[in-house]
């Protein structure tokens, strides 16, 4: 639970980090695009965490259809 909510806040931060380094690199060295390779760390690590919220979503989902199946029988 805790590494999902993690997850799910690093799906907002994640993008704001990268957006502040690239204004960094922008006003520093605008030649040299080592932003890139921030840019490549952290676009692994949102989409590894897109996955686990969508996985904990299903979940959470699948129970609670299979809890009103159950309630209404």
């Amino acid at each position: 639970m805790l590494k999902t909510l993690r997850a799910l806040k690093f799906l907002f931060v994640g993008p704001l980090v990268l957006g502040f380094l690239f204004v960094i690199n922008w006003m520093t060295s605008p030649g040299d695009w080592w932003v890139q390779w921030a840019a490549l760390g952290i676009g692994i690590a949102w989409v590894i965490s897109l996955f686990r919220v969508i996985g904990a979503i299903v979940v959470a989902g699948g129970l609670a259809a299979f809890i009103a199946y159950v309630s209404r029988k």
